[in-house]
């Protein structure tokens, strides 16, 4: 009985954002062959990983078109520190595709609680907006290079969370630089995505039953990784992606004829009393959702955003229609046994997608685990970003990494824990010859990644156990 009521309470989640999921239709052109997609933000991107779960996707979904997707996060940043470290951190990267957001530290924190807590909104607000026209300027006469501004995730300041008071009415000054962000992408002919609003629709529906429920983490700032999750299917959602299944594969085992096979190509069906059996050649994998809860301090798992949001429904089937059986039959793949089905749901079809003993989701797994591995090297440089555009730059010394910068350092890590922390970073990245083979590491990373992603020919048969 618990489960039914849980799931009838994510159905009822799904339903009632179902009119808001629907708005996005293509707002945001996918990622094309050879692009270079460049996430600009403040901690949220830095140490987080939606951009690399939208990666994930584009390396199981295209395996046959490679894009790179690059973390330019930075925590703690503001607009005007975005615009600081443009030439060295963002450009450098030679984005073709930059995406853009900002605004839970410019909307500031403390002082939301205090007796000028209006006033105070509205000085962040105008400060943000007068900073932003500066970044604005910048992107404007950027050759070449879409730019899609981001309405960031929002600041949960409705959750009832122990031992921690929100911050009041905080969002409300985020949403309003969200609509500048989206004023400015009409303006501009940019493309916009808003995650803000959303996300407080997910967490308002969510605490309608758990008050401590939220997708911002339990400092109300940082996304779990289900919130993650949540933010790359709003961004895939955007680009048009809803509907575009693994494959769809349809068999009529009475008339021994394949009757539909979408996004794959199936070959040599057999059909006996008790046997069906055929190749099939996806064009894609399955998106593997990664069961552990990844990264410091967090408590979800990416698989834990499904609960929440209709992804695998929507963007992630791979469905296996059988009709004109009788009884029940056990499906293998490549004589791994997968699951036994009655006649019923073999006509209704199986979401192979679901899955998790597939060869093919198996192959994914691989791809993802790859993937993660990539990422915690890439936060090794963005630990880097942050000492040197936020210590070294303001003290002209801006990736000097010489004895005069191993020296200040020192002088001043004493008194600053965020600082101290990145000690033995520094003691690294002064080395070029370190930082060479970390890029390195990450670019063989990639290549494997884009070798092992092809499908390859899966013997699927299914033989009959019962009537």
């Amino acid at each position: 009985m618990k489960t039914i009521t849980m799931k009838l309470g994510i159905l009822t989640i799904l339903l009632s954002l179902s009119i808001n999921f629907t708005a996005f239709a293509q707002q945001v052109a996918p990622f094309q062959e050879g692009d270079r997609a460049v996430f600009l933000g403040n901690s949220i991107t830095d140490g987080g990983h939606y951009h690399s779960y939208i990666w994930l996707y584009y390396m199981t979904r295209f395996p046959d078109n490679p894009v790179t997707v690059l973390n330019a996060g930075v925590g703690g940043d503001r607009v005007q520190e975005m615009y600081k470290r443009l030439d060295g951190d963002v450009f450098s990267k030679r984005p073709t595709v930059l995406m853009v957001t900002f605004g839970m530290n410019d909307s500031g924190y403390f002082e939301y609680n205090s007796d000028n807590a209006e006033q105070y909104g509205k000085d962040r607000l105008e400060e943000c907006h007068t900073n932003y026209l500066l970044l604005e300027k910048r992107l404007q006469a950027l050759p070449n290079v879409r730019i899609v501004m981001v309405g960031g995730s929002p600041y949960d300041q409705t959750a009832q969370l122990e031992k921690n008071t929100a911050f009041r009415k905080k969002n409300d000054v985020m949403l309003q630089i969200t609509d500048f962000q989206e004023a400015s992408a009409k303006k501009n002919q940019w493309e916009f995505v808003d995650f803000n609003r959303p996300m407080t629709e997910l967490n308002l529906e969510g605490q309608k039953t758990d008050p401590a429920f939220t997708l911002c983490g339990g400092d109300r700032v940082h996304p779990d990784n289900d919130g993650h999750m949540v933010m790359a299917y709003l961004f895939l959602k955007a680009q048009g992606f809803a509907g575009r299944e693994v494959a769809t594969m349809q068999i009529d085992a009475a008339k021994k004829k394949i009757m539909q096979s979408k996004y794959c190509r199936l070959s040599n069906l057999k059909v006996s009393p008790t046997t069906v059996s055929f190749d099939y050649l996806a064009e894609s994998l399955p998106y593997p959702l990664d069961p552990l809860a990844r990264g410091w301090g967090q408590k979800k798992s990416q698989r834990e955003a499904i609960k929440v949001i209709p992804f695998m429904e929507e963007m992630n089937q791979e469905l296996l229609k059988v009709e004109g059986l009788k009884g029940t039959y056990r499906l293998s793949i490549d004589d791994i046994t997968i699951g036994e089905w009655p006649a019923a749901q073999w006509a209704a079809g199986i979401n192979l997608a679901a899955e998790q003993k597939t060869p093919q989701y198996k192959q994914a797994l691989a791809i993802m685990y790859l993937n993660e591995e990539r990422w915690e090297i890439e936060r090794r440089f963005r630990d880097e970003a942050w000492l040197q555009f936020n210590f070294f730059q303001p003290r002209g010394l801006l990736f000097a990494n010489n004895d005069e910068a191993v020296q200040l350092f020192n002088e001043n890590a004493p008194k600053d824990g965020w600082l101290a922390a990145k000690t033995d970073l520094l003691g690294k990245t002064v080395h070029p010859a370190v930082r060479e083979a970390w890029q390195q590491q990450m670019d063989l990373l990639r290549d494997k990644i884009y070798t092992i992603n092809k499908p390859v020919v899966r013997k699927v048969v299914l033989k009959k156990i019962s009537d």
